[in-house]
């Protein structure tokens, strides 16, 4: 596992367009087809669910911010938060998949954003930000002053272990719905943990995908999702701010919005449901997807 800063590279081509090219489309399909638990989808994003996941980004304060991405893939929303990010700000990019890793870190246009945007990639769970030990950054000075750091296999994202970062904005790309609602309680405690007091989060799911889970997984698996579901509902009812339906999607996407009251779990996790579960499901149903 590695946490670098990527370098920004003055003689890159510059970006075209945001959306993804054919070769990130093929390799996002064979990383859905070789681990669809962690991948959680058949394709990228859409130009309108990607914009809708970058809202608090686009609706900012007026000083640099810090944003956390989480489950990036092939970059279609990184790419899109740098091309609005503002010189002064960090995005912090977090990606467990190695193959997904190494495409973000040759993204030409990664490496033609404006040289004041700090980009610092982690290559592991977001779950062990907070757990890995400090490591050594290896500084390599470039012509604009940005550094690249190598950590060891045990190391740690330096400013989040050891100066408590928190974070304006926090998107998370995740198949909650191909995990335990254990592990999604942790992740989602985690985001409350690393919001600053205030600060937005977004995510997204596909609409109605209980029953085709069901049907292609089996009962149980159609129950975990379901459970899933209902754990996020009333996240959602505790700390939820709007959402956003985006039907010209593949499959149609619901993003959804979300405010830290002061960057603290106080949620209970428990409690009744405030709309219909299935109406809007997490990452992670078996069909073509966005992420």
């Amino acid at each position: 596992m590695t946490n670098e800063q990527l370098i920004h590279r003055p003689d890159s081509p510059p970006p075209r367009h945001g959306s993804p090219s054919g070769g990130d489309h093929l390799l996002f399909l064979a990383e859905a087809l070789r681990t669809f638990h962690d991948t959680g989808a058949l394709a990228p994003s859409g130009p309108e669910l990607v914009n809708a996941l970058v809202v608090p980004v686009t609706s900012r304060p007026n000083r640099p911010i810090s944003v956390l991405e989480v489950g990036a893939g092939t970059g279609v929303v990184t790419r899109r938060l740098v091309q609005v990010l503002r010189p002064g700000d960090r995005l912090h990019v977090v990606e467990a998949n190695p193959r997904f890793a190494d495409r973000l870190r040759e993204d030409p246009v990664l490496a033609a954003r404006h040289p004041a945007v700090g980009l610092r990639l982690s290559a592991c769970r977001v779950e062990e930000l907070p757990r890995r030990r400090p490591s050594t950054p290896l500084p390599a000075p470039t012509e604009t002053g940005a550094q690249t750091e190598a950590g060891t296999g045990t190391g740690t994202d330096t400013a989040t272990a050891e100066h408590g970062e928190r974070y304006d904005a926090i998107v998370s790309g995740l198949p909650f719905t191909n995990f335990r609602p254990a592990q999604v309680r942790e992740i989602l405690d985690l985001y409350l943990r690393l919001l600053t007091p205030g600060g937005e989060l977004t995510y997204f799911g596909y609409l109605g995908t209980a029953t085709a889970r069901t049907l292609t997984s089996g009962p149980r698996r159609g129950a975990r999702h379901r459970a899933v579901v209902r754990l996020l509902r009333r996240f959602e009812a505790s700390y939820g701010l709007g959402e956003r339906t985006v039907w010209r999607n593949l499959p149609p996407a619901r993003a959804h919005l979300l405010r830290s009251p002061g960057g603290r779990e106080t949620w209970t996790g428990s409690g009744p449901t405030t709309r219909d579960d299935t109406a809007s499901e997490p990452t992670g149903a078996p069909a073509p997807a966005a992420r």
